[in-house]
């Protein structure tokens, strides 16, 4: 017998709960130079009761091959990563228009 979602009500491996949060997050991305010159990728507007940050930061930093947080409901990465960070973002299932690249 497999597990039933909580949310939704059906069984965990058609559970669609995942994918109605990405679609209703309003991504920004954006860099800000730091301390001594260094520039600091900053994604925001995640949710963070729906999406696990710290998953999706690990996943970023290691695909992106960075270091970096996630603390206050942003995710930081060390480096000026934007376009890569949608890239990767999109191939998890973001919808491409709700992220804001500045």
């Amino acid at each position: 017998m497999s597990k039933i979602c909580k949310v939704c009500g059906l069984p965990e491996e058609l559970c669609v709960c995942n994918q109605i949060a990405m679609e209703q997050q309003s991504i920004r991305i954006y860099a800000l130079k730091r301390r001594f010159g260094k520039i600091m990728t900053i994604i925001e507007g995640i949710d963070e009761r729906e999406i696990d940050l710290k998953d999706l930061a690990k996943k970023l930093k290691s695909k992106l091959a960075c270091g970096g947080t996630y603390k206050d409901g942003k995710i930081e990465l060390q480096g000026d990563h934007r376009e890569k960070v949608k890239e990767i973002l999109v191939e998890m299932g973001f919808p491409s228009d709700s992220i804001d690249v500045r």
